[in-house]
């Protein structure tokens, strides 16, 4: 038994269009009233019109009125709807609610011909009109609440709440409509089933009360009640820190206040319309929002009080479609009165103003419109300032469009320094920029103008730098899936649990391509199967179509990694950065060609805040390029560098010892993968040139290719064979040129070594015989050696030495440089 306290505990409900849009959806309804009802003795319960009906009723009155007879197929198709609605709840032996609507489709039919005859369509008829989806929602709901021994009762609204003759968007007469309210409900007890939306003026005529009137209705009842709470149904599990339909990490808030509520609706939540909550406001009642078809989830509480202070921001939100006009000149600075005259020339053509923002200096007012108001805003200013632009102390109004407005809000920023400064971060390193900018003195929320383009992306950097910063997403674009791709997704797959747990990273890997197909699933695509995802999904490859998809996601985060050595990909690595997207890459030949485009792409990356990234370049998995760029950035000065640079010509001359033939060491090296198919273009130098020159450059050296001398080690006959097959056949003939280079160096106990050189500006490779003495004597297998002699590391030089080649070490390289990005990120 409940005792009287709890006998006066009023609770209002209120179902949206998408709860009770057909017989199921009705009947998890009673659910869950019934389950309210058995907690609270009194409660009221608003109904909205079944789904998208409101709109079909405003549909079928315009076609009437244009004399278009498809209006009848229009009312056709909701009378159906509701018949079948009852139908499938089982009332159609109820003979009192068959009557009630019949007797509301005969008297809707009659007014319809009536406006398609006169050619009229006031608006009082369209409230009239617009009004019978909750009439009849709310009748059959209630009939059918009833029928499962719920203890309910229809309730028409337009008898309790009491209007002016403003039709469409009535005011309400708060006093009158209290008090018929409070006197239905001293004298009930049960489920009140209420019509939302509508109501009447004093003279009975039916009245609708404007965007978001059924949330109005039920706030009004609440406060005429002083409710314990209300509770908005709808089809969300509460407002969420954003759109998940845009971001979908986005999560339920549990608790926020009425001013954070209003403002993440002002810009953009579908949560609550704010003008239809101020009754309850004012009343101090809280408002849950909860979800329809998951009753479980807790929704989320909307009170005066401030609480959950977990992050810095309580969500982020956006208009989607803004104009932003700008009226500036000299004309304007210290002159009082320019924004009444702005805003009320703006007031007097009815135009809603979104967001404004105004420099200190007083030179410059912009302000966001709804697109379709550019063009009156516009005019309307040109018209109030028409002296001033005449006389060139104000210019035109300039109007920018396929902007949207992203908003970031909370109580909490109040006291949170660092807010804007993250924000503006987030949006500079994933390549956003912010065309304007406001905050309100009360701190609750800051507001950027950006291009349409970049809103998707804007919204998921922003939500994870303020919600998942402490779990950071990169997306993954990948071309190249073979010796060294193939290894490189092996070793995400292996490392994506540990980079989870111990470092917040999950690597999202968006695209994948070989030679033959590319994929792209914005989700991930499975990095354990991508061979099958591939091969089964994937779409012909085609690079410039690859390029236009990445751009046209436009995610943040976003890198893309070139495993090939294909000069096709290089080309677009101009257009990729271009577009804020970092590159990691293992192919040399985008820094090894010109200067100027080496040079272009270092300036579009700075220029973009992106990352340009290449360390495998020069010594596959080793840091050389890192230690290098680390010795000049802590201001060391470069003396000389020598290195051996490739693995192949490291194997082949690490075991040339007497007794052996040169021939089968580049036999045995091109039968291990260490060549190229054809292993002149390693014994060319030219692959160590490339490298050599990207260290030269990186110190600072502005050279080409053609700036750096290459001693040619294989005498003419091989090079001039017309195949690999008469290559190696020449080689063969060819030992002794060899030897007698090798013995010579074996005379002196010296070892030849190919060596790259760098020191006095000049560039140099050659075969050298080195002592004992050298760092390179002892140099076994295919390892790679770097020495730095700088003017810290003089007497001993700086040594990295290690595997300078093999797919495992340059794959790691890549995924080491990947995983750097995502630091650069945070």
């Amino acid at each position: 038994m409940l005792n009287e306290e709890q006998e006066n505990i009023m609770i209002v409900l209120k179902f949206g269009g998408t709860s009770v849009a057909d017989a199921s959806r009705i009947k998890g309804v009673a659910e869950i009233v019934s389950e309210t009802h058995r907690k609270d003795k009194k409660i009221a319960v608003v109904f909205s019109a079944f789904g998208g009906v409101t709109d079909d009723l405003i549909t079928t009155s315009r076609l009437a009125a244009n004399r278009d007879k498809k209006y009848l197929e229009v009312f056709e198709k909701i009378k159906t709807r509701h018949r079948n609605a009852i139908s499938e709840l089982r009332l159609t032996k109820d003979k009192p609610l068959r009557d009630f609507i019949e007797s509301s489709f005969s008297e809707l039919h009659d007014l319809l011909h009536g406006v398609f005859l006169v050619r009229e369509l006031s608006f009082r008829t369209l409230d009239f009109i617009s009004g019978f989806g909750e009439l009849l929602s709310s009748r059959i709901i209630s009939a059918y609440f009833i029928s499962q021994k719920m203890k309910a009762s229809f309730l028409d609204a337009k008898q309790y709440i009491k209007t002016d003759e403003t039709f469409g968007s009535a005011l309400v007469n708060f006093k009158l409509t209290n008090k018929n309210i409070t006197d239905y409900f001293n004298k009930f007890s049960g489920i009140a089933c209420v019509t939302g939306f509508i109501g009447s003026t004093e003279k009975g005529e039916a009245t609708t009360l404007g965007r978001g009137g059924s949330d109005y209705t039920a706030a009004i009842f609440g406060a005429a009640l002083d409710a314990s709470e209300i509770q908005i149904w709808t089809d969300v599990d509460g407002v969420m820190t954003a759109d998940p339909r845009k971001v979908k990490k986005a999560f339920t808030v549990s608790s926020m206040t009425y001013e954070e509520a209003m403002e993440m609706s002002h810009f953009g939540a579908k949560v609550i319309h704010p003008p239809t909550i101020q009754p309850a406001l004012e009343k101090g009642i809280p408002l849950w929002i909860k979800n329809t078809f998951n009753p479980s989830s807790n929704g989320t509480c909307i009170s005066t009080e401030y609480t959950d202070q977990q992050f810095m921001i309580k969500g982020i939100s956006s208009i989607d479609e803004i104009s932003l006009l700008t009226l500036q000149g000299s004309g304007m600075v210290g002159v009082a009165g320019i924004s009444a005259r702005l805003f009320g020339a703006l007031s007097q053509a009815k135009v809603n103003v979104i967001l404004i923002t105004q420099g200190s200096s007083e030179h410059t007012i912009s302000f966001a419109v709804k697109p379709a108001d550019a063009a009156i805003a516009s005019k309307a200013i040109d018209d109030a300032f028409s002296l001033e632009i005449k006389a060139h102390m104000i210019q035109k109004v300039r109007v920018e469009d396929h902007l949207s407005v992203v908003a970031v809000i909370g109580e909490n920023m109040r006291n949170t320094p660092g807010v804007s400064g993250r924000l503006f971060q987030a949006f500079g390193k994933n390549g956003i920029s912010a065309v304007a900018t406001a905050q309100g003195s009360s701190e609750l929320n800051i507001s950027v103008v950006i291009h349409r383009a970049d809103l998707n992306k804007a919204l998921n950097s922003l939500h994870q730098s303020f919600f998942l910063s402490d779990t950071k997403t990169l997306n993954v674009f990948m071309i190249g899936a073979g010796l060294i791709g193939n290894t490189l997704l092996r070793q995400m797959e292996k490392q994506k649990t540990h980079l989870k747990k111990f470092r917040s990273l999950e690597i999202n890997l968006v695209a994948l391509a070989n030679t033959k197909k590319m994929l792209f699933d914005e989700n991930g695509i499975n990095t354990k199967n991508f061979k099958e995802s591939l091969d089964k999904s994937g779409e012909k490859m085609n690079m410039a179509g690859f390029i236009r998809e990445m751009i046209r996601l436009n995610l943040p985060q976003s890198v893309f990694v070139d495993n090939t050595s294909s000069e096709e990909v290089v080309k677009h690595y101009e257009t990729i950065l271009d577009h804020s997207i970092s590159i990691v890459t293992p192919n040399k030949l985008a820094n090894s060609g010109k200067l100027k485009d080496y040079a272009k792409l270092r300036d579009i990356s700075k220029k973009r805040n992106v990352r340009f990234l290449y360390e495998t370049n020069v010594g596959a998995g080793l840091p050389v390029i890192g230690t290098l760029q680390d010795l000049l950035s802590s201001g060391d000065t470069i003396i000389r560098i020598e290195a051996v640079l490739s693995g192949t010509l490291s194997f082949i001359y690490n075991n040339f010892k007497a007794g052996t033939k040169f021939s089968d060491i580049v036999h045995e090296a091109h039968r291990r993968g260490y060549t190229e198919p054809d292993p002149r273009i390693d014994l060319s130098g030219m692959d160590v040139a490339r490298k050599l020159l990207i260290l030269a450059r990186e110190t600072g050296l502005n050279i080409e290719m053609n700036d750096i001398v290459i001693e040619q080690i294989l005498p003419a006959n091989c090079k001039k064979a017309k195949t690999v097959e008469e290559f190696f056949t020449e080689l063969e003939r060819s030992n002794d040129f060899f030897d007698v280079r090798r013995k010579k160096a074996d005379d002196k106990n010296k070892v030849l070594r190919f060596i790259a050189q760098l020191e006095n500006s000049r560039a140099s490779i050659s075969l050298q015989e080195v002592d004992t003495s050298h760092p390179f004597y002892n140099l076994s297998g295919s390892d790679n050696i770097i020495s730095y002699t700088t003017e810290r590391y003089h007497d001993r030089p700086l040594v990295v030495k290690g595997p300078g080649a093999g797919a495992e070490v340059t794959a790691a390289g890549v995924f080491a440089e990947i995983i750097s990005i995502a630091n650069y990120f945070e």
